[in-house]
């Protein structure tokens, strides 16, 4: 299963277009004609070259207004590989990640990011393709008192940071029942609180039904210091409702963090989801993705008629930020360690809001009634035939 990237970003291949042509084309695959990178502090790429990881920066500008100051947010998003074997204890394994993180949001602190998210599950290899139950129960944790998110907190306070993390929640109190979550902690080192992740993939190697259930959280959005923030984990984002009941909750900033793999659907989908949705719901999303290619101990099938397999292949990375107005920053590159740093002004939201009126038309009330209707073991598609 194991194979690499001939084309290591989108990026590769522009550099090899003509200058009069290279901004049309930017345009038409960014929405803008320039990237608007940002410098990167010497504090903060010598981390990055130390360390092994990249990390890049752009700006996202809104309409000057009069009766509004600009609300500048900096919004960070890590992409990471294993750290050590999965054959490694857990202990073993956390540790190694830990630190490898820690040192990403070291360069994040540098940069002054204001709100930084992780990948799905950072702290854990994908374990859910091996159908198998232990070790990888033991990464479950406690969301108030477990070991990543203490450890996260300490990072929040020191550097003013909101921090998401998304993580593998054991409820003590409901059985030891296992969800897939997204912890919030404020700047202060607090925790605002969490989301569980609604949508669960059943298709190929994302065997998540047999270790967690769809989440019964609803759709928060987390008022934080920098912005109101909300989290649409992995498979969320290809159910567009999900997304919009994030809007009408609020959000200026929905996450999506998440582990998928190269040569699947969702690699064709990627720069397209979390783009329509900034559009379709005035605001900014923070599309996440995982590296490298994770070798476990034991073959598992994929039910496909292949053969039986040790990893799934690599994970493709590419994380990147959409904008309400349909522009986005290009992509983190395919196969390495980093962090994407957008600038941006959440005015912009508004400003979508204002210029495009989907609110205003989007007629709730019909759309209601309809998936009402649907929900019904009765229900009937409405289509018209030719008598």
């Amino acid at each position: 299963m194991s194979e690499s990237f001939n084309l290591k970003t989108l990026e590769d291949c522009l550099k090899n277009v003509p200058s009069e042509d290279l901004k049309d084309l930017k345009t038409h695959i960014y929405g803008r004609s320039d990237d608007c990178a940002l410098p990167i502090s010497a504090k903060a790429q010598k981390l990055a070259d130390e360390n092994n990881f990249v990390i890049k920066s752009y700006k996202f500008d809104a309409i000057p207004e009069d009766l509004r100051k600009p609300r500048i947010t900096r919004i960070g998003a890590t992409q990471t590989s294993l750290a050590a074997p999965t054959t490694d204890p857990v202990s073993v394994q956390r540790k190694k990640i830990f630190e490898k993180v820690g040192k990403i949001i070291d360069a994040a602190a540098a940069e002054n990011v204001n709100i930084l998210c992780l990948q799905e599950l950072w702290y854990l290899p994908y374990v859910f393709c091996t159908r198998e139950k232990y070790p990888w129960c033991e990464f479950a944790e406690n969301p108030e008192t477990g070991a990543s998110v203490t450890f996260l907190r300490s990072y929040a306070k020191k550097y003013n940071m909101v921090i998401v993390s998304p993580i593998l929640e054991r409820d003590e109190d409901q059985g030891d029942i296992i969800w897939n979550a997204a912890i919030v902690i404020s700047n202060s080192g607090n925790i605002i609180g969490k989301h569980r992740k609604n949508h669960i993939p059943r298709v190929g190697d994302f065997n998540e039904s047999t270790y967690y259930f769809e989440g019964n959280t609803g759709h928060p959005v987390f008022e934080t210091q920098f912005g109101r923030v909300a989290i649409n984990i992995c498979y969320g984002r290809h159910h567009p409702q999900n997304w919009m009941m994030f809007g009408l909750n609020g959000a200026e900033i929905v996450f999506n963090p998440s582990a998928e793999i190269g040569g699947s659907l969702s690699d064709r989908m990627w720069f397209i989801e979390g783009r329509n949705a900034a559009v379709a719901n005035s605001f900014f999303t923070v599309t996440i993705n995982r590296v490298g290619t994770e070798v476990f101990a034991n073959e598992f099938t994929s039910a496909d008629g292949t053969k039986a397999h040790k990893d799934m292949g690599p994970f493709y990375g590419s994380t990147y930020l959409a904008t309400p107005e349909g522009c986005r920053s290009p992509g983190m590159p395919r196969d390495a360690d980093g962090i994407l740093i957008c600038e941006v002004d959440l005015n912009q939201c508004r400003q979508s809001r204002d210029l495009h009126t989907f609110r205003m038309c989007q007629r709730l009330p019909i759309y209601a009634e309809g998936l009402a209707k649907a929900c019904k073991l009765d229900f009937k598609p409405q289509i018209i035939r030719e008598n």
